[in-house]
């Protein structure tokens, strides 16, 4: 797979630990799911990723998700499982993830909410910025204003702290290309919940056909309305 292609909202599951999980994600509508390389309780092999990647469906992205690793070692563990990309949670810099990207069809770069270094985003030759709260798989929630306008929405995936509860709200207020959760929809740490993961994917489908379909001239303008004495 070359991109997450298409203009449907993009849903990634991260954290996946297992292949009975994984089946369970893509089964409610998953359009992606993350294997998490760096140090982490849902930290899982090479070998392990390569072996569920190899029972989902071609369609599927598979992402190695990564945090100040050696460029090199990015891409030879994303092509020894044989997953469709990388995700870089880091400290990389914008010629080791161009380096990276060079080798790998796609690439995501996780930046902090709020992070000067997303003005220099171009730089870095990614295909999608994905913008985390300061402690990514802490569940905490960043404040969303921090994300208006620092990239072309086609290109920016919200994550942090996201659940079944909230993922709407942030799809109707950012307008994303995509969502990713992790903590948000686990029974433990590294195992999903059937339920959380099926009203977290259901509830943002339906908040994307939500947008699709406002219109766009709509707005609220009780503020602007002339006054009427028959109102007082």
């Amino acid at each position: 797979m070359n991109a997450v292609v298409g203009d449907d909202l993009f849903v990634k599951i991260c954290g996946v630990t297992s292949e009975a999980d994984a089946l369970l994600c893509v089964s409610f509508g998953a359009d992606a799911v993350g294997f998490i390389f760096a140090p982490s309780s849902r930290q899982v092999s090479v070998q392990l990723a390569g072996d569920i990647a190899k029972r989902l469906p071609p369609e599927i992205l598979t992402v190695g998700v990564f945090r100040d690793e050696a460029p090199q070692r990015v891409v030879q563990k994303v092509q020894q499982a044989g997953l469709g990309a990388a995700q870089l949670h880091g400290h990389e810099s914008s010629q080791e993830t161009a380096w990276i990207r060079a080798r790998l069809p796609v690439v995501i770069k996780a930046f902090p909410a709020g992070d000067r270094t997303i003005s220099r985003f171009a730089e870095f030759g990614a295909d999608y910025l994905l913008i985390d709260g300061n402690n990514p798989g802490s569940g905490k929630v960043f404040d969303w204003r921090l994300a208006e306008g620092v990239a072309d929405p086609t290109r920016l995936i919200v994550s942090g702290g996201l659940h079944p509860g909230n993922v709407a709200e942030a799809i109707a207020h950012l307008h994303p290309k995509g969502v990713d959760v992790s903590s948000g929809v686990e029974s433990s740490p590294g195992r999903k919940d059937p339920l959380k993961v099926h009203d977290f994917i259901a509830n943002a489908r339906a908040a994307e056909t939500e947008v699709e379909n406002r219109d766009p001239l709509e707005t609220d303008t009780s503020e602007d309305e002339p006054y009427d004495w028959r109102d007082a």
